[in-house]
């Protein structure tokens, strides 16, 4: 199955935005926990009542940061674009969050 890949822009700083993944509107929030074992997190959120989807995904190289959350119908793949976690100062700047899904599904951000 053919598939396309979606650069999301980010800037390497903590922020929130509304987003359409798939045809399904969504808010993110990308927090920076500055930790020992921390780094950038992703909170995914109902844009109009702001309940909680999912939250504190790790942003990991390698994999797919949706994969355990299949059952939620998100429709495609998360992944950031580099086999490292992406450091306070590169998310958005070298290292890129993904949004693979299958040809003709929608993003708007």
């Amino acid at each position: 199955m053919a598939t396309t890949t979606y650069i999301i822009p980010l800037t390497p700083e903590p922020q929130a935005f509304g987003i359409t993944l798939a045809g399904r509107e969504l808010r993110l929030t990308l927090r920076w926990l500055d930790v020992d074992e921390g780094g950038w997190v992703l909170d995914i959120h109902e844009p109009e009542s702001a309940a909680a989807i999912v939250c504190g995904i790790p942003l990991v190289g390698g994999v797919d940061l949706l994969e355990p959350y299949e059952y939620l119908s998100l429709g495609g793949e998360l992944r950031i674009s580099s086999d490292l976690p992406p450091t306070m100062g590169n998310l958005g700047d070298g290292v890129d969050l993904l949004f693979i899904t299958p040809e003709g599904r929608e993003v708007d951000a």
